[in-house]
């Protein structure tokens, strides 16, 4: 019974602590669930802070179609390789290298609340979170807006809502996360992707335009 109350305890004087914006560990593998109007997926990743990389290996539908892919995003060398095991083939796309933004709260976030998810009522019942909101400007002098929930103990990201004016809202959910990498090798592409050519002259390709190379 002490040792319970002594949590309870330490829980309150939590909750009266002041959140501050935080970055989640560089390097993350988990799961994800990506929802809009058009999308509904579920993917595993391994997420590099410090190679700025990232590996999408995804299921679900879009646009009432379903697909499986797996795309290698490797932003400071500005490639993204989508991946056709079954075809033993590769897509290389230009991607922007400032489009590469680390799992983290910015300094300028306001904070929305903190919360319990679950239960307060007995040690182990509920995970102490909190929720920002933020706004970025987009170089066509528009507003991309989100909305983020972070652990308070760790930095681990639970959710976040993200709105662009092409993608509109997306909502994406962390799960099953743990901190490192199993295998490093998940950061290069297969062997047989060594012939794939960059079009240069294309657009630049985001997360979401992985979505446009579904057959």
């Amino acid at each position: 019974m002490k040792t319970f109350v002594l949590l309870m305890c330490l829980a309150v004087g939590c909750l009266a602590q002041t959140p501050r914006p935080c970055r989640s560990p560089p390097l993350l593998t988990g799961a994800m669930s990506v929802a809009n109007e058009k999308v509904n997926a579920y993917a595993k990743y391994d997420y590099d802070a410090l190679g700025e990389r990232i590996r999408f290996k995804e299921m679900g539908s879009y646009e009432n179609k379903t697909f499986g892919l797996d795309a290698l995003l490797l932003f400071r060398e500005g490639v993204m390789y989508t991946i056709n095991h079954k075809n033993r083939t590769c897509k290389k796309e230009r991607l922007n290298k400032e489009d590469f933004h680390p799992m983290e709260i910015p300094a300028d976030a306001a904070l929305l609340g903190q919360v319990i998810l679950g239960s307060s009522s007995g040690p182990g019942q509920g995970l102490l979170v909190n929720t920002w909101y933020g706004e970025r400007a987009t170089p066509t002098g528009g507003k991309d807006k989100w909305l983020s929930t972070f652990t308070e103990f760790g930095c681990i990201p639970v959710s976040t809502t993200y709105y662009t004016d092409k993608t509109g809202w997306v909502l994406t959910t962390f799960f099953n996360i743990v901190v490192g990498i199993d295998d490093p090798q998940q950061f290069f592409p297969p062997k047989f992707c060594q012939g794939a050519k960059l079009d240069a002259t294309a657009d630049a390709a985001n997360f979401y335009s992985i979505f446009k190379n579904i057959n």
